[in-house]
């Protein structure tokens, strides 16, 4: 079963789903409506749950992080059962899991939605002096809050924002604290004696030609030096320094600085890293668009562990777990999957405390706009949206397999 096509009905026994992220507990949820009787297990470690893209907004003082936060007990659908546990090691030819815990636990179907691994020792100095002395990052809960104090205690001199050269959670969220960022330094009454600064490994501002036209207005409007190519490999904390190579030419440049927000690396999970699962990069090699296993036709993934060619964002699982569940539902019974997912992600990239472009796209980079207006156009409406109407959608509606 695990390598062949579907070509009658599987005796399913058990779905396990590892992880109880956004992705996990969205396909769980719609799972547990549709397989009446069939044991789903979750398998993740945290007892906390975090609505991460409110972290943004955490780090500029919007909101407490504490908002953030759900008991992950809370939000397991009722007859899902909870592993509390991490993967070790995945062997698809046994269709098993080795839990940490030194558990095993068989499947006949699997579902890998385990998210990315931040790599804070992928840049040198990073892991010691990150959440002090002026170098914080929104990508953990443990340092989003000292974002805020390094923003409102900041007196002036040059504040660093950083993008790194690997795929990453929400691929807007490095340039939206830098504009948040530059709007309170502005209302504080500092920003005329700062050097604001966003340097990305990036070649670009945006990868979609039209949000990217207004986010360099923004960048213009702030007066934001916007440095492309420039990738972060070591911090000198001692000095204040900040050291980037250029990916054009590897030159090598280095930057004072009196506030720096890190985006880190990222990458894979080593359990998927070192299986048989991962493409070349070491993500889950699925198809595109089915988000079925291209070799193991018993394994699904989606969310951050999926090698797909899409920005990574809570909006893409939304569109990835009808897709993923109604493709499970059909190699349980023996059919091929019809269901296809297009690519679709979306990036609420946030210029201020009152203005927000909303950029949806497909694998084409083609926009896939919900509204009936421009949504490249800056909006306070669409900031709203954000802060207020988007929590709720995600608590009460993927969450719980509505949306």
């Amino acid at each position: 079963m695990p390598t062949g096509n579907a070509a009658a009905e599987n005796k399913i026994e058990r779905v396990v789903i590892l992880g109880g992220g956004t992705a996990g507990i969205s396909v769980a949820a719609r799972l547990r409506k549709a397989l009446r009787g069939t044991e789903i297990v979750v398998v993740e470690p945290a007892a906390t749950h975090y609505y991460q893209p409110l972290w943004t907004l955490v780090g500029a003082g919007v909101f407490d992080k504490d908002e953030s936060a759900r008991a992950e007990k809370g939000l397991i659908p009722d007859g899902v059962e909870w592993l509390e546990d991490s993967v070790e090691k995945i062997d698809p030819e046994k269709m098993e899991i080795i839990t940490r815990g030194g558990k095993s636990l068989s499947y006949s179907v699997l579902v890998v939605s385990t998210g990315l691994k931040i790599l804070w020792d992928g840049v040198k100095g990073l892991a010691g002096t990150i959440g002090k002395n002026g170098v914080c990052s929104n990508y953990s809960i443990d340092y989003v809050s000292y974002t805020w104090d390094c923003i409102r205690e900041f007196k002036g001199g040059t504040a660093i924002f950083t993008h790194p050269n690997t795929p990453i959670k929400c691929g807007g969220a490095p340039q939206k604290i830098a504009y948040l960022a530059e709007d309170y330094f502005s209302m504080n009454g500092v920003r005329e004696n700062s050097r604001v600064v966003f340097a990305s490994a990036q070649s670009s501002i945006f990868s979609v030609a039209k949000y990217a036209r207004s986010l360099e207005q923004v960048i213009e409007r702030k007066k934001i030096e916007a440095l492309f190519q420039h990738n972060l490999v070591e911090i000198i904390a001692d000095k204040k320094e900040a050291v980037f190579q250029r990916l054009d030419n590897g030159e090598e440049v280095r930057m004072q600085y009196d506030m720096l927000h890190v985006t880190p690396p990222m990458g894979p999970p080593d359990f998927i890293r070192e299986s048989s699962l991962g493409d070349q990069a070491g993500w889950v090699d699925v198809d595109n668009h089915t988000l079925q296993h291209t070799k193991y036709k018993n394994i699904f993934s989606l969310g951050d562990s999926a090698g797909l060619p899409t920005s990574k964002t809570a909006a893409a699982i939304r569109k990835q777990a009808p897709v993923a569940v109604a493709n499970i539902l059909a190699f349980i019974g023996g059919e091929e999957p019809q269901a296809s997912y297009d690519g679709y992600t979306s990036c609420p990239l946030v210029t201020g405390y009152k203005n927000l472009i909303l950029a949806e796209f497909d694998y084409a980079l083609n926009p896939q706009e919900s509204f009936p207006f421009d949504q490249s156009k800056e909006r306070y409406s669409m900031y709203l949206f954000k802060k207020y109407v988007i929590p709720v959608l995600y608590w009460e509606g993927m969450l719980k397999g509505r949306a």
